[in-house]
């Protein structure tokens, strides 16, 4: 009793009144009543990425309004170098107080929580030991992080001058962010915790709602009060303001000092942190209260294609606490409030997955053909193309920019209905289920985590009544965190338009497995608005430590973000999931790198890490533009194949067809004809230059090669073989011609056309494309197991084999999505689409029906 007593007079001098308060500086967030919506419910914080001006160069004035600060003297005089020298003293002195500031707060956190601990022993404990683990979670490790960093920081403003380094502290800063995730994970049950307790407790109430944190050391005896709540949003809000400060540094740090590159390094760190934490929390998550007084959270939202009757429906689908809810906008006029139309709800208490035993198999789905969506894609770049015109045009008018978007927007949302195809099904366990297509396994991965997490909890069944669900489904347009679907033209003009050309990407290993596993990983990147699969590594088997390293070229199309998925692989032949028919592997993590055009359009490798689920993915990657990927370059060395003309070669070989296109068609007939995405997938590209190296070099074990060789590999090499060749398989002379020709309307015209313009190939060149064309309608045939098409196969080789020599070098770098899907690029697709589509060609028949095929070239 009498050791209660004494703690609980330690409790008591933390809540002591004291006569001083202060000012913080720019870089202390916001106290949490600022962080009400407009409703006045509380939101989650969400961190923002955005390099604005740091606030810190930012004062106050007497209306609390921000002013210009006046420079120390002597600073705006002198030459650029010393002025940027000043300025970043300036600007890491500003951060110093700032991280001063942060310290003390976060030592205020700290405070009560030995004192808690003592009293949790006893017999009339303030709170368990449990709740104060809860609360107080990894604020000693992050104030632990910040006092060291600070020290070392310090003396280093202390003795400015040029010769002063600071990069390798904001590095170490940077690595240590994984501390703020472990926080930003347990942020909201930490502030729900507190707050239970505050209602539950008036002593704790008192401590929680009155802790004292100390001032700077230059003022004396200062301190101010604060609440738990607002205090344990500081950690949030502070590592946006440490990426912020970074974007300043640089700006003043010439680059030749020796903190650029470790200042760089400590940014990208931080934003691939930010990036990753940002997908996890919600920039407004927000509250419901049910009828029983609980609060119904707000969780996940976004937009979901519905499978309904056969047919593809666009929902927004809201996820609570305890139900998932799928809706739709209700077609309003014009100035009325937007409402959603509630299509159904289940009680997460009565939701499962679809199990591998009795999932029925996926229903006819109403899908467009593979052109169709090439299509739609060639219209939005070309309206992207007229809105840019339209905008550099003198009299640009804004309704014509307007109506324009208009029509894209309609274009883009109709891509993204018809897109997805990878199926996620949940079950009412009364019997009645429900089918989304998605397009990518990460999504579909995030969306069950987030279910699955939620159903750990004790949920009750809950009904709701027709006016709870009116209520519930009205509140919807307020706490919907995904305004928008992700089309491009509703973004800013400013945002990034993304990258367009080739990324290298070089997985190396994976470190951090638990148990041994067979396991390999997937790169997604974003296009038109929705993420596609584009490589996949072999997988390591039965190991803790795999090491790929595995390089892989990966087209982009405005791309701005890479994923990485890691597998275990599933052997067991019983475990078909009968909605895509394909054995289910299992996600062991995930992660998402931006990319960001400044870092990866580096000359040299730029590595990177992942962070997934205690799994580390070591990466590299680099930036091609499309214009210098894919020129011809003649090869100098005439003894290879690479980069030879192909009459050379075959002339040299005494063939028909060159060796190494027989060797590839042969290979993949073999063993890769029932490969998914076969001739889409990326090959490890470390193999295809051992293949290329060892044809080049007529090496005599390449056939033992071959057979040992990633079937990936196999089909990559033909493809850089085609697209290596100094001049296009259907020739320079013959491009023009070939463009006209498909462009015709009249069949017979068309047919007499494009007949006699094989007939004009060079025999080599007839000979080789007439094998090829064989082999990919064989390919083709497959396309159940393989989803490979002839149009999928037509827009892999199509520009490969068509695109001319010189042209590409004389255009301006690409960089619209417009410039991509050009009407040149679709109308080589359709060239090769147009022979794959039609009845077997045959040399001899070719070569003698001349009489008929008399279209002058």
């Amino acid at each position: 009793m009498a050791f209660f007593f004494e703690a609980a007079c330690v409790l008591r001098s933390i809540i002591s009144p004291h006569d001083f308060n202060y000012n913080t500086d720019g870089y202390e967030g916001d106290p949490a009543e600022d962080r009400k919506s407009q409703d006045g419910s509380e939101t989650m914080p969400f961190i923002d990425e955005s390099p604005t001006m740091s606030p810190h160069l930012c004062a106050r004035g007497q209306d609390g309004e921000a002013v210009s600060p006046t420079p120390p003297e002597g600073l705006l005089p002198g030459g650029d170098m010393e002025k940027g020298l000043e300025m970043k003293k300036l600007v890491l002195s500003g951060f110093l107080a700032s991280e001063e500031i942060y310290i003390n707060q976060l030592e205020a956190l700290l405070l009560p929580m030995k004192p808690l601990k003592a009293t949790a022993t006893t017999s009339k404990p303030v709170l368990t030991v449990e709740q104060i683990d809860t609360i107080f979670f990894m604020i000693q490790d992050i104030f632990e992080v910040h006092k060291e960093f600070y020290d070392a920081l310090f003396p280093n403003i202390q003795q400015w001058d040029e010769k002063v380094t600071v990069g390798h502290l904001f590095q170490k800063l940077a690595s240590q962010l994984g501390v703020y995730k472990a926080f930003v994970d347990n942020y909201k049950v930490a502030v729900e915790t507190a707050e239970k307790c505050s209602q539950a407790n008036i002593q704790f109430q008192k401590i929680s709602e009155n802790l004292k944190v100390k001032g700077p050391k230059e003022s004396k005896d200062c301190t101010t009060s604060a609440t738990m709540e607002a205090l344990l949003y500081k950690p949030i809000d502070r590592v946006t303001r440490s990426t912020l400060v970074l974007h300043d540094l640089l700006k003043h740090t010439p680059k030749d000092h020796p903190d650029f590159p470790l200042l760089q390094d400590a940014l990208r760190i931080s934003q691939n942190f930010l990036s990753n934490i940002n997908e996890e929390i919600d920039p407004r998550r927000t509250a419901v209260t049910t009828p029983k007084g609980e609060a119904r959270q707000l969780v996940k939202d976004g937009f979901l294609v519905e499978v309904s009757e056969g047919t593809r429906k666009l929902r927004h689908v809201f996820l609570f606490t305890d139900l998932m809810l799928c809706a739709k906008m209700k077609k309003t006029a014009v100035g009325r409030h937007q409402q959603y139309e509630c299509k159904w709800y289940i009680p997460l208490a009565d939701l499962s997955f679809q199990t591998l035993d009795d999932s029925d198999s996926l229903p006819n789905v109403q899908t467009l053909s593979e052109h169709e969506i090439e299509e739609m894609k060639i219209k939005i770049s070309t309206i992207k193309s007229e809105i840019q015109k339209e905008k550099k045009a003198q009299k640009g008018q804004t309704r014509n920019v307007d109506r324009l978007r208009k029509k894209m927007n309609e274009q883009e949302s109709c891509l993204l209905l018809h897109s997805p195809t990878i199926p996620f099904r949940i079950h009412n366990k009364h019997g009645k289920s429900y089918l989304f297509l998605l397009s990518s396994d990460y999504e579909r991965s995030e969306w069950r985590e987030s279910i699955q997490k939620l159903m750990k909890k004790d949920l009750q069944a809950c009904v709701l009544s027709s006016v709870e669900l009116q209520v519930l489904t009205g509140s919807c347009f307020k706490l919907r965190t995904v305004h928008n679907i992700p089309v491009t033209s509703t973004k800013d003009d400013e945002e990034s338009p993304g990258l367009y050309g080739f990324l290298h990407v070089i997985v190396h290993k994976a470190m951090g497995l638990k148990e041994s596993a067979n396991m390999y990983c997937t790169l997604e990147v974003d296009s038109f608005g929705y993420f596609v699969s584009k490589a996949k590594t072999r997988v390591f088997r039965d190991t803790t430590e795999p090491t790929w390293n595995e390089e892989f070229e990966i087209e982009l199309e405005g791309s701005q973000c890479l994923r990485i998925l890691c597998y275990e692989k599933c052997y067991d032949k019983s475990k078909i999931n009968k909605d895509d028919n394909e054995i289910v592997d299992k996600i062991m993590g995930k992660g998402q790198v931006q990319l960001d055009p400044q870092t990866v359009q580096s000359k040299n490798w730029h590595m990177d890490v992942i962070e997934m689920n205690g799994i580390k993915v070591e990466f590299s990657m680099k930036f091609t533009s499309r214009d210098l990927s894919l020129k011809r370059t003649p090869s100098k060395k005439q003894s290879g194949v690479f980069g030879v003309k192909i009459s050379v070669v075959t002339k040299r070989e005494r063939s028909k067809v060159p060796y190494i296109v027989r060797q590839c068609i042969e290979e993949v007939e073999k063993r890769g004809i029932d490969e998914v995405g076969i001739y889409r997938i990326s090959g490890v590209a470390t193999d295809i230059q051992a293949l290329k190296a060892a044809f080049d070099a007529n090496t005599k074990d390449i056939l033992m090669m071959l057979s040992d060789m990633d079937i990936n590999a196999i089909a990559g090499t033909l493809k850089l073989y085609f697209r290596e060749l100094p001049e296009p398989l259907l020739t320079d002379r013959l491009y023009p011609a070939f463009m006209e020709g498909i462009a015709l309307s009249d069949p017979a015209a068309k047919e007499n056309c494009m007949m006699h313009l094989l007939r004009s190939l060079p025999d080599p060149n007839l000979i080789t494309f007439l094998s090829l064309l064989e082999h990919l309608k064989r390919v083709a045939e497959k396309e159940p197991v393989n989803k490979m098409s002839l149009h999928n196969l037509a827009t892999v080789f199509g520009p490969t084999l068509l695109r001319p020599s010189e042209s590409e070098s004389s255009k301006a770098h690409i960089t619209l999505a417009s410039d991509i899907w050009s009407h040149d690029v679709m109308a080589q697709v359709q060239v090769l689409l147009y022979y794959l589509q039609h009845p077997p060609i045959s040399f001899a028949e070719l070569k003698k029906n001349t009489l008929y095929f008399s279209t002058d070239v």
